[in-house]
């Protein structure tokens, strides 16, 4: 069993769809936990998540207008206690960057081996919140 203080840290492309998004409904199953977002590239730090994942995620009653963007650090690897990719090109790129001692996992592993496509060039981002949720519940059911 993972203590509900567990520290959590999803990560996509750039911090602005799906990691946010991530962060926000992990947050709403574990509230206990420390939950963070950031994104493997640097192109929108300090910026708000985009407006479509933001209405999106607003319609089933998250609320992401209080995040920024950051890219994922070093310090990350030992803050977190497991980082959640949301694509296998993510978790590509984290492992090249942490440590080998890192828990590292794709975000929809306990739904299924696969990813969570990009809603900022699918534009499905009803579609993306849903893989989320779902996911979502089960990491909860699974650390808790």
């Amino acid at each position: 069993m993972i203590p509900p203080h567990h520290r959590i840290l999803c990560v996509c492309l750039g911090n602005i769809c799906r990691s946010p998004t991530a962060e926000a409904v992990l947050r709403a199953h574990l509230p206990e936990a420390e939950i963070d977002s950031a994104g493997t590239g640097g192109w929108h730090i300090g910026k708000p998540p985009y407006g479509p994942a933001m209405e999106a995620a607003s319609r089933s009653g998250y609320d992401l207008s209080t995040q920024r963007a950051r890219q994922v650090s070093t310090a990350d690897f030992d803050r977190f206690d497991l980082i959640l990719a949301m694509d296998r090109q993510n978790l590509a790129d984290l492992r090249s960057m942490a440590p080998e001692a890192a828990h590292l996992r794709l975000f929809l592993e306990p739904v299924g081996d696969g990813d969570v496509p990009d809603p900022y060039f699918t534009r499905d981002f009803d579609g993306a919140l849903d893989l989320i949720e779902r996911a979502a519940a089960a990491w909860a059911a699974r650390l808790t």
